[in-house]
């Protein structure tokens, strides 16, 4: 299927592994030129080099305000206008509510909420000068099904996804969508150290405590790259064009709700 956005620039954040390199692999598989963000700069490129000659690294912590500018301004400089953004940061640590330090929240606060936020702002005047815009933040699964010990990361993704949602009402007549994608129980580096801190509160294995996450997807296994990365696409695509203001849950049918 041609989604229509080929020599399209786009810049995806937390995009040099997990799910974020995948959403930058479907992209560029789709002809979009794509600037991949990381924080370590030898893995950013590593990864841009993986995606062929179209993709150019960005490297930057987004959690630091500081940066954030800088590395929207490099890619500026790489591919001219942004007028696709995927926003994506590891998620906070796992844990009761009533164990993370004000100092944790706030970290929080700016890595998964405030970034993304920024970002936004600051690619809207592209895309309002094209007429087209797309922006797809990578969330949780937990916004629409918060877990116990998850309260920090579904908290602060909570709020990014209320802003976002008041943002695609306030753009949606420009040819600009904001949507979400959350992922479940997906096999990457976040989710390792979910069930290691699971092994460790429960005494079991890793390998014990992966097992039964996998187990309580009906799909009976954990979600991959490969599942997440096209659905991106499809949100960045003109076929999406109808598409805005929604979380659109890719789990292997772990969510159990009914909307």
């Amino acid at each position: 299927m041609d989604l229509g956005i080929e020599g399209r620039s786009a810049l995806v954040l937390g995009g040099s592994q997990g799910l974020g390199l995948a959403c930058a692999k479907a992209l560029a598989e789709a002809g979009v030129r794509v600037a991949v963000n990381g924080r370590d700069a030898q893995r950013a490129e590593q990864a841009a080099r993986s995606l062929g000659a179209h993709a150019v690294a960005v490297a930057g912590d987004v959690s630091v305000p500081a940066e954030r500018e800088r590395v929207m301004q490099q890619a500026r400089q790489h591919l001219g206008p942004v007028t696709i953004l995927v926003t994506n940061a590891g998620g906070p640590p796992p844990g009761p509510v009533e164990g993370h330090e004000r100092d944790v929240w706030l970290k929080a606060l700016e890595t998964n909420m405030l970034a993304a936020l920024d970002f936004a702002v600051m690619v809207l005047p592209d895309m309002k000068s094209d007429g087209f815009g797309r922006i797809v933040n990578v969330t949780s699964f937990t916004v629409r099904e918060p877990y116990a010990n998850m309260g920090l990361a579904t908290g602060v993704r909570a709020g990014l996804t209320g802003a976002m949602s008041s943002l695609a009402q306030e753009v949606a007549g420009l040819g600009i969508t904001v949507n979400n994608i959350l992922p479940g129980l997906m096999d990457t580096g976040a989710l390792v150290r979910v069930y290691a801190a699971q092994s460790k509160r429960e005494g079991i294995t890793q390998e014990e405590a992966k097992a039964r996450m996998a187990a309580s997807v009906p799909m009976g296994r954990l979600g991959t790259a490969d599942d997440f990365g096209p659905v991106c696409a499809f949100l960045c695509s003109k076929h999406a064009a109808y598409m805005t203001g929604q979380n659109v849950t890719v789990d292997g049918g772990l969510v159990r709700s009914l909307l």
